[in-house]
This record gives structure tokens, sequence and C-alpha cells, in this order.
């Protein structure tokens, strides 16, 4: 008589025996630790779990995953991911990222990426600076951020990495923090279980070269009164004791106090919503600014459309089933001509 025994994998089991070579107090510890914490969650095999990574410090991530991996091309991770997606569909596939490793020299594969809707999850490390080659300002920087390659102050207008993720027609986009734990966590986890491309920008603190850009929302003293935590059919509420709120007025959201309107007034947070969803990645004020909105945190949008893998298969096998239709030797013998 024979025992199927599920064997459920530990965290331990995904820490490998390489050095962690990041700077002490990076915010990249807490992103490893809780990747390595849900991992064992999702019921995946080992053995079907690839982390895949560009260049740049959140491009270790690889090293130190005992799954298989591959730490690849600067901005080319998104490109070897999908070619790994489409011959081998029943992977897991992660992609670890960095703000100038997706948004700059990868930007062009991020948005295609997004828009092919391939089955991946991709972790975008957000630390607004480049912080391998030793802190330049990345396409993420806020203008006037005085950095080694910008010593009078960025002039550059930055990115709004989740607008222009939205606006290439990513079915899943979401923000979270490396200083929320519990959180990210749970966000990792929506993460995986969205079935197309999952987009999750990641709040990290560059302690060398940008300490502090994100305090303002991870502090315990400033968090309430700037982070807009989003759960789904809830009203949109915040401050110390969830004093605030925003409502719309058609399409322009207002903060307003509660203590003036009711929480049937507010705006009520609907993942399906891609008009709203288009307004709410525009919170994205400085904070501090006069009538600064509060910053979001949580998922913004999610969709189902057909993933890339799937309609190309499907494809394979309809051309496959239909005579004369996809065959390579009917192609180049065919009786096109062109006279040049």
């Amino acid at each position: 008589m024979s025992v199927d025994l599920e064997i459920k994998m530990t965290s331990k089991e995904l820490i490998t025996d390489q050095e962690v070579r990041w700077c002490p107090g990076c915010g990249d510890y807490s992103i490893l630790k809780q990747v390595q914490t849900v991992i064992p969650e999702l019921g995946l095999q080992r053995e079907n779990i690839v982390f895949i990574s560009g260049i740049g410090c959140s491009s270790r991530f690889p090293y130190y995953m005992e799954t298989f991996g591959m730490h690849s091309i600067h901005g080319r991770a998104t490109a070897i991911a999908s070619g790994l997606k489409a011959t081998r569909p029943e992977l897991s596939v992660w992609i670890v990222t960095g703000d100038g490793d997706s948004l700059s020299i990868g930007g062009n594969h991020l948005i295609h990426l997004l828009r092919r809707n391939f089955d991946v999850n991709i972790l975008l490390f957000n630390n607004e600076i480049y912080g391998l080659t030793k802190g330049q300002y990345s396409p993420s920087s806020p203008e006037g951020l005085i950095t080694k390659s910008s010593p009078l102050g960025s002039i550059d207008h930055p990115f709004n990495p989740l607008a222009l993720c939205l606006g290439a027609d990513a079915t899943f986009i979401a923000r979270s923090m490396d200083r929320d734990p519990i959180h990210l966590r749970e966000l990792l986890k929506r993460t995986h279980l969205h079935k197309g491309t999952s987009l999750l920008e990641i709040y990290q603190n560059c302690n060398v070269f940008n300490d502090g850009a994100f305090e303002v929302f991870t502090e315990k003293a400033s968090k309430k009164q700037n982070a807009l935590m989003l759960e789904q059919g809830k009203p949109l509420v915040f401050g110390e004791g969830n004093a605030k709120g925003i409502r719309l007025d058609g399409f322009t959201p207002q903060v307003v106090n509660l203590a003036d309107f009711s929480l049937n007034d507010l705006w009520i947070h609907d993942e399906k919503d891609q008009m709203k969803a288009s307004v709410l990645v525009r919170f994205f004020d400085e904070p501090g600014e006069p009538g600064a909105l509060p910053r979001p945190f949580g998922v913004f949008y999610e969709e189902e459309r057909p993933t890339y893998e799937d309609q190309m298969n499907k494809q394979i096998e309809d051309a496959i089933q239909a005579k004369g239709r996809g065959r390579l030797d009917e192609l180049l013998s065919g009786r096109n001509t062109w006279v040049i």
C-alpha cells in the first residue's frame, strides 16, 4: 500500500549557500525575506519556479533563491522570460528588476511584455536611483534630485511607473513597500494568483545613495497621512483614525474630512474599473505640496485577458490541424516575387 504524502517546502529550503551581497540596511533584504516566506505557501514545486533578472542591485536576486534562475542581460530579463514562458508554460516565472533596469534600457521590452500578457510575475524594485553603478539619477528619480550624475539637480521629468504600465495595457498593476512586510506578502500572493502579466512595484530604500526616499510613506509618524491603502470594495480613507477620505467630483478626486462627509460619499475602490484606475495611478503628488493626494498602495487594476502563450500554442495547434497552413516549406516555395 502506497501513501502519497505532500511534502511542503519551507522558507529555509529557498535559502542558498551564496553570500548575500547587498549593503547592510538595504531594502532588498526585506523583499528577499518576504518572497522566501510566501513561495512555500503557493503550492508550487521548487523545480517549477524560475527567477530571471537583468542587471542592478535587485538583479542579484536569483543567486539567493534556491530555485532555477538566471542573472541575464541589462534590461532584457523580460525578453528572456518571454521565451521561457512560451516554451515552458507550466513554469512559474518571476522577473526581478529595478527602476533603472526596467524603465531605462529595458523600457521597450517592459511595455511589450505587458501588452502581450505572458503569464509571468514582475517585481519592480523602485529606489529612484542607480545603486549598483554608484548613485546616478534614474528614470524614476524626482526632478531636482542631486546625484553623482546630476550635481545641480536632475532636470529630467520622471516616469510614473504604474501610469506607464497601465498605458501599456497591463492586466495587473499593484504597489507595495519593503518596510510593510505583511502588506508585501499579501501583494506577492496576489501577483502570483493573477493569470497574465502581473507587475508589482515595490518601493525599496537605497540607504547608501537615496536614503529616506519613501520614508514619508513608511514611517509610523507620517504614513497614515500620506499612504492610501487600497482594499477592494472599501471606501478610500486615510489619515489618523481614517478621518479623511477621497471622493470624486466627476473624475476629479477631492480630499474631504469625514466630519463633513459620510463613508457613502466616498470613492469605493474597484480593481476592475480601468477608468478609475487611470485616475488612481495619477495620485503621484510630492508629499507636502498644497492639496497633495495620498500615494496609493495595493492592487490598482486587474483584468482577465488571454495570455500570449495560450494563444500562441493554440495557433500552432490550429496550424497543425489545418492542411496547408503554417508549413514553412510551402511558405518558402510560394509564388510571391518582388522586383528591386
